[in-house]
């Protein structure tokens, strides 16, 4: 690998828009990847820096560009929450239907994790798919349900997947809702939500 390649590599790692700047100036490329197969805006993506996002956006860096564990710039926003840098790469033309490595977009892991300001964001600002299912057969409600806490960021989730026309009939591989979920763990606000007397 060229040291211009290694130079972007650990400036994208680092947040250093200053240095991404320069190494793309000296010929770096844009799509380099390191040793995982991340590229410049996938590292910049998982540290959340902003910034050194933006450059590498405006020099046509692929916000689907995906690593050996099949993250990419774009799925990570969904990890991270960050709404910033989901705005940031917005206008590269992410592909919504992107899939990790579980068969699910970005909405299905913030939704897991209760990131509230994401899920509105993503959910307001884009035409993604609210019911998809994931290779485990879970939609973004699920996940909230199942691998969430039922605390208030979870409850919140669920509003606005309900909100944005989620369906609550849509039942996990073995046939159960999202309701009997909440039941089954105990979350009666979240099943009071789905529709629970």
């Amino acid at each position: 690998m060229h040291d211009r390649n290694r130079r972007l590599l650990a400036a994208a790692r680092q947040g250093d828009a200053q240095e991404i700047r320069a190494a793309l100036d000296e010929g770096a490329s844009v799509e380099t990847r390191d040793e995982e197969m991340r590229s410049p805006l996938l590292l910049a993506s998982l540290g959340s820096h902003v910034e050194a996002a933006r450059v590498l956006v405006a020099a046509g860096a692929d916000p689907d560009a995906q690593d050996h564990r099949h993250d990419s710039a774009w799925l990570v926003t969904g990890v991270t929450g960050s709404v910033e840098m989901m705005r940031v790469l917005l206008p590269a033309d992410p592909d919504l239907g992107l899939r990790n490595r579980f068969g699910g977009i970005s909405l299905i892991p913030a939704s897991e994790r209760g990131h509230v300001a994401y899920v509105r964001a993503v959910l307001r600002e884009t035409g993604m798919d609210v019911d998809h299912v994931n290779d485990l057969g879970w939609t973004a409600l699920l996940e909230a349900v199942i691998l969430g806490d039922g605390g208030r960021p979870h409850q919140e989730v669920v509003e606005l997947l309900l909100a944005a026309g989620a369906d609550r009939e849509l039942a996990d591989a073995d046939g159960v809702t999202p309701l009997e979920h909440a039941r089954r763990r105990g979350f009666d606000a979240i099943a009071a939500l789905l529709g629970d007397a």
